[in-house]
């Protein structure tokens, strides 16, 4: 692939990246699928293995921009209830609920709340919860790890105050999985949990997923 942009051939970084775009055969199937980013197959593997997703579901989807797993979900199940919610803006999406802002802020918390109609006292109204968030990589490991898991930890008590009896979380989390009490804690709350790593991973990123199925809020 020859770089025409000159300036941007100058910057070895940005070769790389696109020429490894162009290689990657996610990318073109997104194009072809119609999907905004490649990431939508990560969703659907994963769905594809433990079929959590269904019609007529309360989804929430953290992390959401550019918005390809809200996509998936809404063009595949179109009954389905869809919150989104990034720091970055995304287009529009048939049947998807989108806000721009911080997920960890207590002003984003309270539109979800609203949306949902959740308070404390509530039992829980979501059916799914994922959360592709992550944090602006610095390239030390250790800190983009505990980042992470920090992001990681706000989905995981967010799910926890949302999510029906039998409810799905899944998240993204790095390579070296969370800490050991944040696993213990994750296991405490679902039958079961998985560690994923999909096929539409690039194999050098250190991103993996979490999956807890069956949700337990009596725990």
């Amino acid at each position: 692939m020859k770089i025409q942009n000159k300036k941007i051939a100058k910057h070895k970084s940005s070769v790389a990246w696109l020429q490894r775009q162009a290689a990657d055969p996610y990318v073109a199937r997104a194009h072809h699928d119609g999907y905004r980013a490649r990431a939508a197959y990560k969703l659907i593997e994963i769905n594809e293995k433990y079929k959590f997703l269904k019609n007529g579901q309360t989804v929430v989807d953290l992390g959401a921009a550019p918005g390809s797993w809200s996509q998936f979900i809404a063009r595949t199940f179109p009954q389905t209830k869809i919150f989104a919610m990034d720091l970055l803006e995304i287009t529009p999406i048939n049947n998807v609920e989108f806000y721009q802002g911080d997920f960890t802020t207590d002003v984003a918390l309270q539109w979800l709340e609203e949306k949902l109609k959740l308070d404390d006292n509530a039992n829980g109204v979501v059916d799914v919860v994922v959360s592709d968030m992550a944090p602006n990589t610095v390239g030390h490991q250790k800190t983009d790890h505990l980042r992470q898991m920090v992001l990681l930890e706000y989905a995981f008590d967010f799910a926890c105050r949302a999510l029906k009896p039998g409810g799905t979380f899944v998240a993204k989390s790095f390579t070296g999985g969370t800490t050991n009490e944040l696993l213990k804690q994750i296991k405490e709350k679902f039958e079961s949990v998985h560690h994923v790593k999909p096929a539409a991973s690039r194999k050098d990123s250190v991103e993996m997923f979490i999956v807890g199925l069956g949700f337990k809020n009596n725990v």
